[in-house]
């Protein structure tokens, strides 16, 4: 098993308790904690430096691109998953057929539920390829399964999309800075960056076709223009002629922190982490199974234990902090997690 230095945590992170719980949210770095602060006291003090904070913006949408594997152009910028999902449910045509797997997470799926005119479909995510048919127009997925970690066969949703015709979206939420991904092998992938990303919530990136996938840009403001200085005011003369057209107005505090929590996932490098992540996470189904319990079985950073949420109470007084999602205890562990914290989970639930 790889396990990373100690050293990394001690200089980013110091968590108060055994935190196991990145698939609710990520831990911030010191440097993004800093970061924020930073932009706090400029904003208190009247020394607000709007086109230095939109350059560190755009560093962030860089920051992503790379860690996706694209280029920074089909890159768009939000603050929420359904926010942008919406952008792609409100592109599809009147009868349009749209493919999810059964208990997908409520902000993929619902944008395309509160749409009567559409056909929304389920399947078991293992039999989501096969379940593809002709008339298909979308494939919606997440990476990894918020509910218990599973992941999907991404490769084999895409193949029978593409012999299907359909489009394809990914949610990469549970997946991106853990779980490498060449986010242009799908249509469109979005990604709450608040997680495994470690950037502040008020974060998420949408990746689009290079032509833009036939989205319409229904939320463009002055931001979204080719020129936003020029756009301020009246009809924008210009849409943006990348992905940046289907902007909305970024948060700047949690942008301004997200380019350092990219930054530092850069750094480590999403392989040196994942790496990491499901060792630490092979440890606990090893050591649970042990204990009793059968956990999902898989090779993901994210690891449920049916039957087992009625544990949570007792982590939580020992300071060990799960969440616990469709009655599972859920753990997940990420880089500033430790051999330590999972023997320290196994001890609790031993005598719980």
């Amino acid at each position: 098993m790889a396990f990373m230095e100690n050293s990394l945590s001690g200089a980013e992170f110091a968590p108060k308790t055994t935190y196991l719980d990145t698939a609710s949210h990520g831990l911030l770095p010191a440097r993004t904690a800093d970061a924020l602060r930073e932009a706090v006291d400029e904003t208190v003090d009247g020394r607000i430096d709007m086109t230095r904070w939109f350059a560190v913006v755009e560093e962030a949408r860089a920051r992503f691109a790379r860690l996706a594997r694209v280029a920074p152009g089909r890159v768009a910028l939000g603050s929420a998953v359904a926010q942008q999902v919406a952008l792609v449910a409100g592109s599809l045509p009147s009868g349009a057929e749209v493919l999810v797997a059964d208990g997908d997470f409520s902000s993929l799926v619902n944008p395309f539920a509160v749409r009567p005119d559409l056909k929304l479909r389920t399947a078991p995510l293992e039999e989501l390829p096969d379940a593809v048919r002709p008339g298909t127009a979308l494939v919606a997925v997440s990476a990894v399964q918020s509910a218990d970690g599973r992941t999907a066969d991404l490769a084999a949703v895409a193949a029978a999309a593409r012999e299907h015709g359909a489009r394809t979206l990914v949610d990469t939420t549970q997946a991106t800075g853990w779980l490498p991904l060449d986010h242009g092998a799908f249509d469109y992938t979005v990604c709450g960056a608040y997680k495994w990303l470690v950037a502040p919530r008020g974060v998420c990136f949408l990746t689009v076709p290079e032509d833009g996938g036939g989205l319409a840009p229904l939320q463009a403001g002055w931001i979204a223009g080719e020129s936003p200085w020029e756009s301020c005011y009246g009809v924008v003369g210009e849409l943006a002629r990348s992905a940046r057209r289907f902007d909305t107005a970024p948060a700047f505090l949690p942008y301004l922190g997200a380019e350092r929590s990219l930054a530092l996932i850069e750094e480590v490098g999403p392989e040196t982490i994942g790496a990491h992540d499901r060792a630490l996470a092979a440890r606990f189904r090893t050591g649970v199974a042990e204990l009793g319990h059968r956990p999902v079985p898989g090779d993901s950073a994210i690891v449920a234990v049916p039957g087992l949420g009625d544990a949570a109470t007792a982590l939580k007084e020992a300071g060990v902090e799960v969440s616990v999602r469709a009655g599972n205890l859920r753990a997940a562990f990420h880089l500033y997690n430790t051999v330590e914290d999972v023997d320290r989970l196994l001890a609790v639930l031993a005598g719980a």
